[in-house]
């Protein structure tokens, strides 16, 4: 897919409202890649996990499924990039059809690694153009982490089909997302950082496709003790915030 010809890749969702929200709808895309961008689109959460050890990390993980997330990150950061590997692989044989992702990528190196266990997605808090060329016409995407318009501007003409907006919080939160979806509205973007359950309808609401939750699912103190039914109450309802917002952006097709 040539860079900067994402714009043709949609069609307005039908509806009433500002086309600030696009399905994602392109032929020239495979399979496996449509569908990740798809879920990411559809669900409206990515679930962003850190765990102090991949034990931890799994059960985490695991609670926030069977709360309702479908879209899950796994953070390269911690606990270092051997057990984020393990904890990715066990997740990938367990849910082969979920899109499952590896977040904080810094480098090749770790993209690769990534990849091979299986990550349908990677996420980066800037745009690191290595990753971008080596994942360019594969199967898995890429999103990189943007702040400014040139930035979100010059990722989408270098080939990134969606980009994260980091740090949203420190930046402006929701309405910094607005702001930014008036110039770029066929521009898919991720609000990332500091987000909280109760603001995500809002941010969906104001042109995000999806918003990144980490702690607000993850809560340090119930992953280190093992609190997995608190964890899975947290993912459920941020699951279901998500979906109620998605609807009443588009009462037409379900989600």
């Amino acid at each position: 897919m040539a860079a900067g010809s994402l714009g043709m890749c949609f069609s307005p969702l039908r509806r009433s409202s500002p086309s600030s929200h696009r399905k994602f709808s392109c032929n020239s895309l495979s399979p496996r890649l449509f569908k990740t961008l798809s879920d990411i689109q559809s669900s409206g959460v990515i679930a962003c996990l850190r765990g102090p050890s991949a034990e931890l990390a799994l059960g985490a993980a695991r609670a926030a499924i069977t709360g309702g997330i479908t879209v899950l990150e796994v953070v390269m950061s911690t606990p270092g990039v051997f057990e984020v590997v393990l904890v990715l692989h066990e997740l990938v044989e367990e849910h082969p059809t979920m899109s499952l992702g590896v977040g904080t990528i810094l480098n090749a190196e770790d993209a690769n690694h990534a990849i091979k266990v299986g990550a349908k997605f990677l996420m980066s808090p800037a745009m690191i153009k290595d990753i971008l060329a080596d994942v360019r016409g594969s199967e898995v995407l890429y999103i990189p982490g943007v702040m400014t318009p040139t930035e979100i501007l010059s990722a989408h003409k270098a080939g990134a089909k969606i980009v994260k907006i980091y740090p949203v919080s420190a930046l402006g939160g929701v309405e910094y997302i607005a702001a930014l979806k008036k110039p770029f509205p066929h521009i898919p973007m991720v609000a990332s950082q500091g987000v909280k359950i109760d603001l995500v309808g809002e941010y969906i609401a104001r042109g995000a496709s999806a918003v990144v939750l980490s702690d607000a699912i993850f809560d340090k103190e119930a992953v280190v003790r093992g609190e997995f039914d608190a964890i899975s109450r947290q993912a459920h309802v941020a699951a279901s915030v998500a979906e109620e917002a998605k609807k009443r952006l588009n009462p037409v097709q379900a989600y």
